[in-house]
């Protein structure tokens, strides 16, 4: 596997070659000072072109970069509509194991990209016009405290969507219930992240789909948290609903006392007796609830 200094020799020698190449970014994990260090971090590659369509034209100039596993260019697919305007990506997996996320930005739009993250280190500037950036944060990506507005529809779209597993579990339509349990569960990852949050002062991260929870959450938690993973089967998917209901419960109780916010309790009491119900109708049910 090539080291991170082999890497971005390549990354800086290819761009000090080609005139196109006004400077080189970093972004993500790898300019995070509290981002855990290992051999899966990628790294996202910003060049700032004078002319995008010339790389897209030719994408053979991306070889010098090594041997793909397989590649994805967002941009240009037809599955996902394009999302960065102007900008182009090329996703990298290579047979070493080291990945490469690298987006083209327009040189018009270099002060745009310059300021839009905290956590831009840049690593080449042919024209010295970008100014001196301060040392990387992740202040951008901290857990923010929610309005009283947010928090109330976060419950309310909760507990709504609950009822739709109900409805499928009781059908016996599993693909139906498993997906609405994962829209449930962003609701139920957004509670948890507001009691971190309050814990620490909306002084840190969580990161993307909650992937550093376990570093702050008590291990009670963690394992609650676990348990509204269900294995497949009706019966455990029952178990998962409620044990679901049970963490949102106590973690929004806790998160309305800490920020002076008001949980219906009327609503939870109210749904929850409702998917106890359909659940005793159910010839698929548990009957443990949590």
């Amino acid at each position: 596997m090539r080291t991170s200094d082999e890497i971005l020799e390549l990354v800086l020698g290819y761009a000090a070659n080609d005139e196109r190449i006004r400077a080189v970014g970093l972004n993500g994990s790898r300019t995070n000072p509290n981002a855990p260090k290992d051999l899966f971090q990628d790294y996202d590659i910003v060049y700032v072109v004078t002319d995008v369509n010339s790389f897209i034209e030719d994408p053979h100039w991306i070889e010098v970069f090594g041997e793909r596993i397989i590649m994805q260019t967002p941009e240009n697919m037809s599955m996902f509509p394009p999302g960065l305007g102007g900008r182009f990506s090329y996703l990298m997996l290579f047979t070493d194991g080291n990945r490469i996320d690298l987006m083209l930005v327009s040189n018009d739009e270099k002060d745009t990209y310059y300021k839009e993250d905290k956590l831009t280190v840049i690593l080449m500037d042919k024209d010295n016009d970008l100014g001196e950036l301060l040392p990387p944060t992740d202040k951008d990506y901290w857990v923010k405290r929610p309005s009283a507005e947010f928090f109330s529809d976060c419950c309310n779209e909760f507990w709504w969507v609950s009822t739709y597993v109900a409805k499928g579990l009781w059908r016996s339509e599993i693909l139906y219930a498993a997906e609405h349990l994962n829209i449930m569960r962003p609701m139920l990852l957004k509670m948890l992240e507001w009691k971190v949050g309050i814990e620490h002062s909306y002084s840190v991260s969580i990161g993307k789909f909650g992937k550093y929870l376990e570093k702050y959450l008590s291990e009670e938690n963690w394992q609650e948290l676990l348990s509204t993973y269900a294995d497949g089967s009706y019966k455990d998917m029952w178990r998962a609903l409620f044990a679901m209901l049970v963490l949102f419960r106590t973690t929004a109780i806790f998160v309305a006392e800490g920020l002076g916010y008001e949980y219906s309790r009327e609503e939870d009491a109210k749904v929850t007796a409702y998917l106890e119900h359909i659940s005793h109708l159910s010839p698929n049910a548990t009957k443990i609830y949590g």
